[in-house]
């Protein structure tokens, strides 16, 4: 994006900063757009599942029949709300918390790939960046319990960070076992390793990566604070937990940042377990031969073939997304809320046992090569490592060839005349021997 600035706008020279500046503050709003949207989605999809598991309607005054707008709508109101303070609360945690929640949810879909190259920034470690960063919206709890000045607040945040770090251990498990079947940490490769039919995702590789995949959306659901495993906001037993003590916009916050997890843990889940951005039979694949992704209209600009089979790529993500944030809505609205102590008996005697031994199974599985419904063998990672880099290389290329050739002549005669000093040494080295 940032040469597509620089190529039309402000061309090479001494403004080709602006350029990055430009694709910088694009990528972070629509990231933002993308969670702020997703979540007033998420939140009238939550409440339509709710009132038609509980045989109601749901909201149906704002947005017609439907009410589409009935969220747009509370957000409005929660702007217009008074931003209350507590007179015992530490005013810079406390006011700091919310943004602390939604910056670790926004900053995780900065390197999460919705297709193959439509992703904020390129990360070769994308897995360990996601989960690292997604960690760290705990943070944002326990500065909101502990600055609220309320005990209930902070009985909310000690919950919480005691759930998070034991979920850890058996999420950081269910993420190993794909990262070892592709060998590569990077998101989009693990993705496109994927591609063809419903076989090749990665859930159907054997039957211990199908497990792992159970205990991965189970431990993901705990991780995002997600009923039955919301403990940390308790209503029948703290009041509201953490976040009794916010109001308007800052209590807002809170929720995006959880929706924004919900869908950021699923999208993770379809990358790993669920063939990424490809769907279950290859329909970007034959668009792709069909339209063709060869060409393009500019130097930095793809042809239409490529942006058809990206729109692909991008829906199909999207809806499987959707789909695993349903899954979590029905499970809060289905089963009724867990203690403490049953919560960390279920990651302690249950998720963590079962990972660690589908970890071991999927391992052996793969070092005794047994057979498997998709050709992940035959696929070398190398072939779809890093394809953006190199379509990166390749397009620095053609728009400077002539920078690009000074580089190679100059390291060219370099290593020639190293060679030559080395060889002449030998010579000499011989003659003298001879001699």
């Amino acid at each position: 994006m940032a040469e597509f600035f620089n190529e039309y706008i402000f061309g090479d020279g001494s403004w080709s900063w602006l350029g990055y500046v430009v694709a910088a503050l694009i990528a972070c709003i629509l990231v933002i757009h993308v969670v702020a949207v997703g979540a007033m989605g998420f939140i009238w999809l939550e409440r339509k599942v709710a009132g038609r598991i509980q045989d109601r309607l749901g909201p149906t005054r704002v947005g017609g029949k439907f009410g589409w707008l009935q969220t747009l709508a509370d957000g409005i109101k929660l702007i217009a709300k008074e931003d209350f303070t507590p007179d015992v609360a530490d005013r810079f945690l406390f006011k700091i918390a919310p943004y602390v929640a939604f910056a670790a949810s926004f900053s995780a879909f900065i390197a999460l790939p919705f297709a193959d190259g439509v992703v904020a920034n390129h990360v070769n470690t994308a897995v360990f960046f996601v989960l690292a960063v997604l960690g760290l919206e705990v943070f944002g709890v326990i500065l909101a319990g502990y600055g609220s000045g309320s005990k209930w607040s902070l009985f909310g945040a000690m919950r919480e960070a005691a759930q998070v770090v034991s979920y850890e251990v058996p999420l950081g498990m269910c993420v190993v076992v794909p990262v070892f079947l592709c060998g590569t940490m990077n998101l989009t490769t693990i993705g496109n390793m994927q591609e063809g039919f419903i076989t090749n995702w990665l859930v159907f590789n054997d039957p211990f990566t199908f497990v792992i995949a159970i205990v991965y959306f189970t431990c993901a659901t705990a991780s995002v604070n997600r009923a039955p495993f919301d403990l940390a906001e308790a209503e029948s037993e703290l009041v509201a937990g953490f976040h009794t003590e916010y109001s308007g916009l800052r209590w807002s916050l809170f929720f995006m940042a959880e929706y924004g997890s919900m869908f950021l843990v699923s999208g993770l889940a379809v990358i790993l377990f669920f063939g990424g951005s490809n769907g279950p039979i290859p329909v970007g694949d034959w668009v792709a031969n069909l339209v063709g992704v060869d060409g393009s209209i500019g130097a930095n600009l793809p042809s239409l073939g490529a942006i058809t089979v990206g729109v692909i790529g991008v829906a199909n993500f999207i809806f499987k997304g959707i789909i695993g944030v349903t899954v979590m809505i029905w499970i809060r609205w289905t089963f009724p809320r867990l203690r403490i102590d049953q919560v960390m008996s279920m990651c302690l005697k249950y998720c963590v046992p079962i990972a660690a031994f589908c970890f071991i199974g999927a391992v052996g599985w793969e070092v005794l090569d047994l057979p498997t419904p998709n050709n992940l063998d035959e696929k070398s990672r190398y072939e779809y490592h890093e394809k953006w880099s190199q379509d990166y290389l390749k397009t620095q290329r053609q728009t400077k060839p002539a920078e690009n050739d000074i580089h190679v002549q100059q390291a060219v005669p370099a290593e020639a005349t190293v060679t030559t000093v080395a060889v002449s040494q030998g010579d000499l080295e011989v003659n003298g021997g001879k001699q």
